[in-house]
């Protein structure tokens, strides 16, 4: 198990000093071209697949025009599951190299209220296990000052995994958006060597004034 923490640990001290994959894209951009607050107009559909309604995942979607099929959630937002094209990204649905499922938030008059971004739980072992590390990505992506995070202690059948636990909740306002990163790594005393609970879920929305 040390030896198993250790090489987390190395882990997060590399992805600290690497350049981050959301770097990539242009400073104003959120997600590839979809920025929080742009018309859902202005989103091309080249380079992104298989659109549908995120509460009922039988409903498709042919174009971004359709955002309307999908009805409005308790917070009066139209949720739109996407992938990225496998033409234009062959390696799959990643942001960072993380395997991930994306989400746009649209308001009622067709403006990109917000983005989500959940590591996906279904990933292989070797990729899933580093699912956390997506949020120190995240925070170097839109600068490392100025979060405000919080820490929650291990509930009473949670265990660290490789000795280090997180129920991590940050926060940040920054060019009119809302910031929110979560990240959980833990084991439940149920669970075996290979289960674990590691995810994190990254929200990018529209700064409500």
């Amino acid at each position: 198990m040390k030896s198993h923490g250790a090489a987390m640990l190395a882990a997060v001290a590399f992805c600290l000093v690497i350049r981050p994959a959301f770097a990539q894209v242009e400073p104003n951009y959120d997600l590839r071209d979809i920025t929080v607050g742009m018309p859902v107009g202005k989103i091309p559909d080249s380079g992104y697949v298989n659109l549908m309604c995120s509460a009922d995942t039988s409903r498709k979607l042919p174009t971004w025009s359709a955002w309307r099929e999908c009805p409005a959630g308790a917070d009066a937002l139209h949720a739109i599951r996407f992938d990225f094209d496998p033409e234009t990204s062959r390696e799959g649905t990643l942001v960072a190299g993380h395997p991930v499922i994306l989400t746009a938030l649209i308001d009622g008059s067709g403006t990109v209220a917000g983005l989500m971004i959940d590591t996906d739980p279904k990933a292989r072992l070797y990729v899933r296990k580093k699912a956390f590390l997506l949020g120190v990505q995240v925070k170097a992506r839109y600068g490392a000052e100025g979060w405000t995070c919080t820490q929650q202690q291990p509930e009473g059948n949670e265990r660290p995994v490789g000795g280090i636990y997180l129920k991590e909740h940050c926060r940040k306002i920054v060019e009119g958006r809302t910031l929110v990163v979560e990240r959980d790594l833990f084991r439940r005393s149920d669970q075996d060597i290979r289960n674990f609970v590691d995810q994190t879920q990254v929200k990018i929305m529209r700064e409500v004034k």
